[in-house]
């Protein structure tokens, strides 16, 4: 008499599984799921955190509290957001702390904080290491804006959201992120420009 045997299903590996899976599998208390997690989303969180305070030796500590922060409250999370979109929610909110403590001088690329249509204006000017006055001029402009512009400009410009992404970690509307941005970059162009006339 021949017996059938019965296959046996195969186990997908934690690192192949969706966000939301690990997330219920962490809910679950599966110990594995959450490293899981900090692995696939930790280098985007030390990035942005990066671009927003251009401070190498901050990076390490704000990425280990933000991800101590979701630990933490991925009991509640209710999955009406993605999950890379709701820790950069509480990314931003961290740094917003660590803005509020201290000042920051940041040092962006001037190609990456005009948008497409300054095009004109940026290409007339090549920022290089060594030129401090631009650099100068450049910091003087951010550390002028308020910490809603700079992570705007950051999460935008730096990091490449969506503008329904940054309204959604910012928590305001759409057209709000692209009033800040145009602001932002206003408040900018009119510390670049006699600069811009001067080398034209």
């Amino acid at each position: 008499m021949a017996y059938q045997t019965v296959a046996q299903p195969v186990e997908v590996p934690l690192q192949a599984k969706s966000d939301e899976v690990l997330i219920t599998l962490v809910q679950q208390g599966e110990p594995g799921a959450f490293r899981v997690l900090v692995e696939r989303h930790q280098e985007r969180i030390r990035n942005l955190i990066y671009s927003i305070f251009h401070e190498p030796e901050i990076v390490d500590d704000l990425s280990q509290e933000v991800f101590i922060k979701a630990y933490e409250a991925l009991p509640n999370f209710r999955f009406q957001s993605s999950f890379y979109t709701w820790l950069y929610r509480i990314a931003v909110n961290k740094s917003r702390d660590e803005l509020r403590k201290r000042k920051v001088r940041r040092w962006f690329s001037l190609q990456t904080l005009l948008d497409s249509s300054d095009k004109d204006l940026s290409s007339k000017i090549a920022v290089e290491p060594r030129d401090n006055e631009l650099q100068e001029l450049v910091a003087a402009g951010l550390q002028s804006l308020p910490d809603k512009y700079r992570i705007a400009i950051t999460l935008k410009d730096i990091d490449g959201l969506s503008y329904e992404e940054i309204a959604e970690i910012m928590e305001c509307e759409i057209g709000t992120v692209k009033s800040r941005l145009s602001r932002a970059r206003a408040m900018l162009r009119r510390v670049l420009e006699p600069l811009v006339k001067e080398r034209a």
